[in-house]
């Protein structure tokens, strides 16, 4: 008689029939026990996992912010707000210690992939002793879903040759449907099913938070038909609210008027409407605005009109969001599976976003690149009316950011401080939680919802998985709380560390330092580590950390900066790491650099290239050279083409003639076209760009070659030095997405009509990209995550 393995190794091995073995399968002695296939425990709940991007404490309504998020509230109102929640203080950690239980130095994940280092907290590779939640989940029979966002591929890992050991169908999940990377474009987004690179549909409406909540509610339709007998772990994070805020604007209409007093009257509102509410206590006080954070009152009286614009667009962004969760969440009422469903609403996966300067900025790409004296009042006020659309790559000032955090200090990338990790959270689940519309104070972390779903689920931790032992989980299981609204709380201490911005939380008591500031990344005054400023805060009795304690209680500080630093070696932080430019260089930082050398040579079928996956052709010359053939009609369509709306090039084909064409911030086009048709039959063509030097982001002239023979040549009077797009990419016969200009479609390949053998980039010797400030480079790898 078989029985049924232990689930402590995973997968569970196979177990060898000790039945007796006949020679003929006619014998009545013949007995095999039936395959089944491991399930969880008997009453195991479905995982629903929601986590927005970008949303303060301060944002949703449900938590007393300004915006209405009416699918929170109606969860809180049957479910448990937990107003004492924190995550790590930015995107890609949170997700990677959400997914796996682990804090994010743990699992390599000390900051944003685009900067990691060889250091193992840093390195952005997670460990194989720690297998994700979806992995533990698929393996004791969940089915197991990812939509939305994914930024915890090491970036050296985002091509289509992988290796795909970190992406979401290779960690877990059975389904995954996103993007990876730290944003996109809401309108036009480069998406991949599984590994396969998505065409969107032509519809000009369409909008990836809608999409997302269309395949996460077909999902969940299919697996009930099919496995209605399993239950699933669905992850739902959309890629809103980070910047771009792209939203119709029936919703931005919604809050005309809505912000017109300024962030600091907004602040005030915010924090009476949640003492009203109870997610603060009556008697906690309102942190005061930072000095380095302007007041509304010295804002330009002409510039008013589009920072307000800007906060409505922004507010508008998150109901839409919430709306879409919404949907979610009542297809599975509908079908009766809220019942036994596990919900978490995260509202968001650090503090509000202080990303997108004083002023904000209507395309990200522009200040990006150093161009920001574009962006004047003028500029701005003329593109009011499009903040939101697709023509728009938007981001609200930071003025606003700060509001979203209400009533804490500081914003997102600030460890130190409530205003960068505390996010407001929902958690429903009727046949587990008797309370409705309850609040829960006790302090809980991101690391806790990894052992709350395996306790909820009966599932232990594995010890072995694929063969390798494994860290134990380092949350606590939030599940002590959810019928004891007095229990004393168990996850007792959590260190926080994000660019050397640190604190401690044990038993009530915060010792913290601010080491940066997310805006003054670039020419920003930094003390050594050792000279930081620490700050000392009783938050059992000052909830928002107002009232610093640090020349009070020197001794307990003292005890709580060691503490820090035992946890740090505990958890792989050290060393703290707040270098800029140096963390920017592969060769400097100690990972893997996919592309090197002067040249590389693509075939077809390469699509979807990050810039880390294409050589760089900015601030010096270059050349792309392609054989092609041409087919008797005439040929149409892409050979090569990089970025997308706010940037980049092509090199094309247009009724038979060939083209080249540099989208310069969305603000110019330089187009350079062949007076005749192109020959029928194997030929080479090419693109020469001599770059006039002088610095960065200069001109030059393109020359169009067929056959050896030069056809045509024109002015690009200025390049990108920075940075093409944050999103769109880069695709050898095609070119999906965002269209670079008018000659693209928004939806469809606009794939090459004829063959093409082999595209050939090479670039000169003039480079000037020594120009570039190593503090720019980390300025737009942090506003990207």
């Amino acid at each position: 008689m078989t029985t049924q393995p232990s689930r402590d190794i995973l997968p569970t091995p196979d177990q060898p029939n000790t039945e007796l073995i006949t020679f003929d399968a006619k014998d009545p002695e013949t007995k095999f026990p039936p395959i089944t296939p491991i399930r969880p425990p008997e009453g195991a709940p479905n995982v629903l996992i929601i986590l927005l991007d970008d949303v303060g404490f301060g944002a949703s309504s449900a938590f007393g912010g300004p915006i209405h998020t009416p699918a929170a509230e109606k969860l809180a109102a049957t479910g448990l707000k937990y107003n004492r929640f924190h995550t790590t203080a930015l995107c890609a950690p949170t997700r990677a210690a959400l997914l796996t239980g682990r804090n994010h130095h743990t699992v390599g994940m000390g900051g944003i992939t685009e900067i990691a280092t060889s250091a193992p907290g840093n390195n952005s590779l997670r460990p194989n002793s720690v297998a994700p939640l979806a992995e533990t989940l698929r393996m004791n029979g969940y089915s197991t879903a990812y939509f939305g966002k994914c930024h915890e591929v090491p970036v050296w890992q985002t091509s289509p040759m992988g290796p795909f050991d970190n992406w979401p169908s290779h960690s877990g999940f059975e389904k995954f449907y996103g993007f990876i990377g730290g944003e996109t474009n809401q309108w036009s987004p480069e998406l991949y099913d599984g590994l396969t690179p998505v065409e969107l549909p032509d519809d000009p409406n369409y909008h990836l938070t809608e999409d997302l909540a269309d395949k996460t509610i077909a999902w969940i339709s299919a697996q009930r038909s099919l496995m209605a007998g399993k239950p699933f772990f669905c992850y739902f994070a959309p890629g809103a609210t980070h910047a771009p805020h792209h939203v119709g604007p029936e919703w931005i209409e919604k809050y005309k008027g809505k912000f017109d007093q300024g962030w600091d009257k907004l602040r005030e509102e915010t924090f009476e409407r949640q003492k009203a509410l109870g997610v603060v206590p009556a008697d906690a006080q309102l942190t005061p605005r930072p000095d380095l954070i302007e007041a509304w009152d010295d804002m330009p009286a002409e510039l008013k009109p589009v920072l307000i614009r800007q906060m409505e667009t922004y507010a508008g962004f998150l109901e839409h969001t919430d709306y879409q969760v919404g949907r979610v969440l009542d297809k599975l009422e509908e079908g009766g599976l809220l019942e036994n469903t596990l919900v978490y609403y995260i509202i968001g996966d650090n503090g509000a976003s202080a990303e997108g300067t004083m002023n904000g900025t209507f395309n990200e790409m522009i200040n990006f690149n150093g161009q920001a004296a574009f962006e004047t009042p003028e500029f701005l006020i003329d593109r009011i009316d499009l903040f939101g659309s697709y023509d728009s790559y938007n981001h609200y000032s930071i003025g606003w950011a700060h509001a979203m955090c209400t009533p804490y200090q500081w914003t997102k990338q600030v460890a130190s401080h409530f205003g960068g990790t505390r996010n407001g959270t929902i958690v429903h689940w009727p046949k587990g939680i008797e309370g409705k519309g309850e609040q829960r104070q006790q302090f809980s972390h991101v690391i806790d919802i990894a052992p709350t779903v395996l306790e909820a689920a009966g599932i232990p931790h594995p010890t072995f998985v694929n063969g390798v032992q494994q860290k134990p989980i380092e949350g606590t299981s939030m599940l002590y709380s959810f019928n004891d609204a007095d229990a004393p709380e168990q996850h007792e201490t959590q260190y926080f560390e994000m660019f050397g911005n640190r604190g401690i939380y044990h038993k009530g008591w915060t010792a913290v330092t601010k080491h940066k500031t997310p805006w003054e990344l670039v020419g920003g005054h930094m003390l050594a580590l050792d000279d930081d400023v620490w700050e000392l805060y009783n938050t059992n009795e000052d909830w928002t950390q107002a009232n610093d304690l640090a020349k009070e209680m020197p001794d307990l500080l003292h005890k709580l900066q060691r503490l820090w630093l035992i946890e740090a070696v505990r958890y792989n932080v050290l060393p703290i790491d707040d270098r800029s430019g140096e963390r920017l260089n592969p060769e400097l930082a100690g990972r893997p650099e996919l592309i090197s050398g002067n040249s590389q040579t693509l075939f077809p079928g390469m699509v979807r290239l990050t810039e880390h996956a294409l050589i760089n052709t900015k601030n010096k010359s270059w050349s792309v050279t392609a054989e092609i053939t041409v087919p008797e009609a005439g040929a149409n369509g892409t050979i090569i083409a990089q970025g997308g709306n706010f940037g980049g090039w092509a090199f094309y084909v247009k009724d038979n003639h060939l083209k080249y064409v540099y989208n310069l911030l969305g603000l110019q086009m330089f187009t350079v076209e062949a007076p005749d048709p192109l020959p029928s039959g194997l030929i080479q063509v090419q693109m020469d760009f001599e770059y006039d030097g002088g610095g960065l982001g200069q001109g030059g002239t393109a020359s169009l070659y067929v056959q050896g023979e030069k056809v045509a040549d024109g002015r690009i009077e200025h390049t990108h030095p920075m940075i093409f797009s944050a999103d769109s990419t880069a695709s050898v016969g095609e070119k999906a997405g965002a269209p670079i200009c008018d000659d693209f479609s928004r939806t469809g390949k606009n794939a090459f009509t004829g063959k093409i053998s082999w595209v050939h980039i090479a670039v000169g010797d003039d480079s000037h990209d020594h120009f570039i400030d190593e503090e720019d480079r980390i300025r737009i790898a942090m506003s990207l995550q």
